[in-house]
């Protein structure tokens, strides 16, 4: 996974996929079989989004499926061979994962609560075999939802997995236009991750938002080098 890969989830329709990739977004993600979150859209309009754009950017899985064969199953029926997994997937079933398409994209989540940064170095040490990257995100006490919070956590904390980790950690949560440079030069993340940051009150992605942060995360993946 390539360093300054800018990713932005919750995809609503073409319109927006295509508008996303004409502003410099590399990854697109589709969250589905969620616990906390209402799903964008249905299996099937995410599959006709994934084949009509496949061509021109990245084009993945978010889920919280914990099972390696249902796993399989959905990235298959969206034609995706990447897959970000945010659900309490145990070892033996990632490894699993892993058997069964060697040749796929796992992204492994690491949700910072605010007092769990020795688990979460845990789980780099448990995890990093298995995956090809990791993401980090913010946990919502208030709702219980593990990441897709809009909430901001303590950078310090990331910035510490992405020295530790052997494989490249990207960062998520509460990132918007106006911190995402900071949060960048901060972390030094292999890349981003933005959902609501970069959306209007009618819960769309904007142009001039999502170009903003694309500009500004490219002046920081510059600054850091």
């Amino acid at each position: 996974m390539r360093d300054g890969a800018i990713h932005v989830a919750g995809i609503k329709d073409a319109e927006e996929a295509g508008m996303l990739i004409d502003c410099g977004v590399s990854h697109l993600g589709f969250p589905l079989v969620l616990d906390h979150h209402e799903e964008d859209l249905s299996v099937e309009a995410a599959a006709k989004i994934v084949s009509q754009f496949e061509s021109c950017a990245t084009l993945f899985l978010i889920t919280y499926l914990n099972q390696a064969a249902d796993i399989v199953s959905l990235c298959r029926k969206l034609h995706v061979d990447m897959v970000q997994l945010h659900g309490d997937i145990s070892l033996d079933e990632l490894k699993r994962l892993r058997a069964e398409r060697p040749g796929w994209r796992i992204v492994k989540s690491l949700v910072v609560t605010g007092d769990n940064t020795g688990a979460l170095i845990a789980d780099v040490e448990r995890f990093a075999p298995w995956v090809d990257a990791f993401i980090t995100d913010t946990f919502d006490p208030a709702t219980g939802a593990r990441g897709a919070t809009g909430k901001t956590h303590d950078w310090a904390v990331s910035r510490w997995l992405a020295e530790l980790s052997p494989k490249p950690v990207i960062l998520a949560g509460g990132l918007n236009p106006g911190n995402v440079r900071e949060a960048i030069c901060t972390v030094h993340p292999a890349g981003v991750d933005v959902h609501t940051g970069i959306e209007g009150d009618d819960g769309r992605k904007r142009r001039d938002l999502t170009s903003r942060f694309v500009t500004e995360a490219w002046k920081a993946f510059a600054e850091i080098g």
